[in-house]
């Protein structure tokens, strides 16, 4: 029986930074790679990422919007699993400045060294449909409001 709620998730994923994104690359291939939640973990079932335009995920988003992302917790110092979490949700491509600078932070510098006047930036929005997770323990599974899990 699931008992975490978004809210309980949204603390957990404020320790894990990388995730992964698959996207769907076509002919019933899935691409996935790894990606920088960036600290933006006020989760409230939507997830941002930063991006070039020219990017192949870029691409395949434009092609078909579902998305996944799998979030993985090391073991605690007890030895008891992390949590695994997986966003089932649709990505849409964010091309607004004002919306660029509220997710920016300065170690993206690393890689688009222009900040959010550099070429060709764009953020990913993946908003979740429904999160399901494990912690060794229990396991659930969290549909969001209006999705149609």
């Amino acid at each position: 029986m699931a008992s975490m709620t978004l809210e309980d998730l949204s603390s957990q994923l404020k320790k894990i930074d990388f995730c992964m994104l698959s996207t769907n690359a076509g002919s019933g291939r899935i691409s996935a790679r790894p990606m920088s939640n960036n600290g933006d973990v006020e989760y409230d079932g939507d997830s941002w990422f930063f991006s070039y335009e020219d990017s192949r995920k870029i691409t395949e988003i434009e092609g078909i919007d579902t998305v996944s992302l799998t979030f993985t917790a090391p073991l605690s110092l007890l030895g008891k699993p992390g949590i695994f979490i997986a966003v089932e949700g649709v990505a849409s491509l964010v091309r607004d400045k004002a919306a660029l600078e509220e997710h920016w932070i300065p170690d993206l510098e690393r890689w688009f060294p222009e900040g959010v006047d550099t070429p060709g930036i764009v953020l990913i929005k993946v908003s979740a449909s429904s999160i399901r997770y494990w912690d060794g323990e229990e396991n659930g599974e969290v549909v969001l409001p209006g999705s149609a899990s």
